[in-house]
């Protein structure tokens, strides 16, 4: 599995909510009495402890486990081993929120672990390496009271616990098993973080299968400690299948020997020299993410930008539905009314995406950035609570989508207003292709993520889905991600990603304006409306096309305007023109080339596009 950079610092600032585990969340957090007293130390010990997380997250991603340290930092994760690789991944990385408050509150605490018993992993930082120590035994009970005999339930349980934590302590600190002794089943398991010896696991096994029966007559039950863990219940948890990851380094050892024996010295020398270069370019690319990293903290904890979690929930009236303002690609958005009296647009970002921590990523690392009277505003965040808020200005009219096809009872948009707006926007762009200091590509302009402030000015929104465009680089290769109807032809069919991608759904955008209609048909009867205006534009009949709202007294702007949105939607991403040209066009009255044909995607592609990914 690939974490980029990106992923991995956001996962260590946010949180994961929607999860594939167990449905108990029972999670235990311990901060250390100690803190951090002296300010001037803080700063270096929240960098440590943010670069052994990134280092942990490696490893974790790697292997299921490992420990890591950076300055006065240690840390540690582990996983239960019967745990998928990617689930292991999403348990620790919940761990990693609540570990958070440690540092991210009022104090900075110098320690702090936590448990997440049911889902199966452990997860500790300290200012001292405490790899292998055995302490603080934390007993968890769940479930209802056991129906049937509960004297057998009380039996049952002692003995399957007792056999696996003998069994355990041999078989490299891991066991699992059921014990079957009447009219049900008690299954069983127990494990030792990796790195205590045997001796150790065995003492730390013996401790916790004493105490686990005083969860009895519940049908749940388990302790553990930052040595090794014991759970049983009346229903399986635990999955079969289970590689330790001894066994995949014993096996890979004895591979190795056999190829190494069976190659000339030759080819073993070019192997070494292979393997030297590997890593030599692996150290020089470590130095270099540790540098960004450093640089991102120092974004992230600017504490100008933070907000309590505690203050936007209630500037939210805790998130009530009168307060909803709408639904993005990865959030909700609320209405809210901070103390100082400002009125505020906060969204809560969504966990049902894989690319969650990017989405969020994005927004605090690019929009913090720009300042640009086209984009909405970022006034800060919220990493600390249960899940991940963004702070914006508030946009009192609104999105684009809102005064065409998500309101009712609202007046038209006049032709002026509509003019401003798709100048505004391509101005916006602009900014962001060309005249900002990072070269961005939005990936997903379409009328919802075009906001209207009190004037009616256009402000683009939601860079969940933006890309950094190195200057470089010709197109950069991506998944595809964005909303249909919207998305270049060249993007949707080969990952290929430019800022003429933006262009031509700004295109779509114009001629949705223009028209006052839905571009995509869901339909195989209906035709899409940029086929549609293709098919006016080559009759000579464009003006059939335009929003009667605004055709009787501006035709001829319209038309162009229209036209201009064809040249941007074309079908050869070469021929569109950059949005630095587009806002010439609009601005001014030179004289247009002819627009070739633009794509016609049908909608019988709708289940091979997703609409959001």
């Amino acid at each position: 599995m690939h974490f980029s950079l990106s992923s991995i610092l956001l996962i260590s600032l946010s949180c994961f909510v929607n999860r594939s585990f167990s449905d108990h969340a029972d999670t235990s957090l311990a901060c250390s009495k100690k803190t951090v007293l002296d300010p001037s130390e803080r700063q270096g010990f929240m960098t440590s402890y943010l670069l052994a997380m990134v280092s942990l997250t490696e490893s974790v991603s790697m292997q299921s486990y490992g420990a890591a340290e950076n300055g006065t930092v240690f840390a540690f994760a582990d996983c239960r081993r019967d745990l998928s690789k990617n689930d292991c991944i999403l348990c620790v990385e919940h761990c990693k929120v609540k570990l958070h408050s440690c540092l991210f509150f009022q104090s900075v605490f110098l320690g702090g672990r936590v448990y997440n018993n049911f889902d199966g992993c452990f997860l500790r930082y300290d200012g001292y390496r405490f790899f292998g120590e055995i302490s603080d035994d934390e007993v968890f009970c769940a479930g209802n009271e056991f129906a049937g005999n509960k004297s057998l339930l009380r039996e049952s349980v002692g003995e399957l616990v007792r056999n696996l934590g003998v069994k355990g302590a041999k078989n490299e600190g891991f066991s699992v098993g059921n014990y079957n002794k009447g009219d049900f089943q008690v299954y069983g398991l127990v494990q030792c973080w990796r790195f205590l010896n045997k001796t150790d696991c065995e003492k730390c096994l013996e401790g916790l299968v004493a105490k686990v029966g005083s969860c009895l007559p519940k049908t749940e039950g388990s302790v553990l400690n930052s040595g090794c863990y014991v759970r049983y219940s009346t229903h399986k948890f635990y999955h079969n299948s289970r590689t330790t990851a001894a066994s995949i380094q014993t096996k890979g050892n004895k591979h190795l020997t056999l190829v190494l024996a069976g190659i000339s010295a030759g080819i073993a020398s070019l192997m070494l020299a292979s393997t030297t270069y590997f890593f030599l370019k692996k150290h020089m690319e470590k130095q270099r993410r540790e540098k960004e990293q450093y640089d991102y903290l120092a974004s992230v904890t600017d504490s100008k930008l933070i907000f309590s979690y505690e203050m936007l929930e209630k500037a939210t009236k805790y998130f009530h539905d009168s307060n909803k303002l709408g639904e993005g690609g990865s959030g909700h958005i609320y209405k809210g009314r901070l103390p100082d009296g400002r009125t505020v647009a906060i969204k809560r970002i969504l966990f049902d995406t894989k690319q969650w921590a990017e989405h969020l990523f994005n927004e605090v690392n690019l929009i913090s950035g720009i300042n640009h009277k086209n984009h909405v505003k970022l006034l800060g965040y919220s990493v600390t609570g249960p899940e991940s808020l963004l702070v914006y200005e508030y946009m009192p009219n609104q999105s684009l989508h809102d005064y065409f096809f998500g309101k009712k009872n609202v007046e038209a948009l006049k032709w002026d207003v509509r003019y401003n707006i798709l100048l505004g926007t391509a101005e916006g762009l602009m900014y962001l292709h060309e005249d900002s200091n990072l070269r961005i590509i939005h990936r997903d302009i379409k009328l919802s993520n075009i906001l209207l402030d009190k004037e009616f000015t256009p402000k683009i929104a939601d860079f969940g889905l933006a890309r950094l465009f190195p200057h470089d680089k010709t197109h950069l290769s991506s998944a595809i991600a964005g909303t249909l109807g919207y998305m270049a032809p060249e993007y949707v069919f080969s990952g290929r990603l430019t800022e003429k991608a933006d262009v031509y759904s700004f295109g779509v955008v114009v001629i949705e304006v223009v028209c006052g209609r839905q571009n995509y048909a869901f339909s195989e009867s209906t035709i899409p409306l940029l086929e549609m205006v293709w098919n006016s534009y080559q009759k000579g009949k464009l003006c059939e096309e335009i929003d009667p709202v605004v055709k009787a007294s501006f035709q001829e702007d319209a038309e162009r305007v229209l036209k201009i949105g064809l040249l941007c939607a074309q079908a050869s991403a070469e021929l569109r023109p950059s949005m630095s040209k587009v806002v010439k066009m609009l601005m001014n009255n030179q004289q247009l080339p002819q627009p070739t044909q633009p794509p016609f995607i049908s909608s019988r592609y709708v289940e091979k596009i997703p609409l959001k990914i």
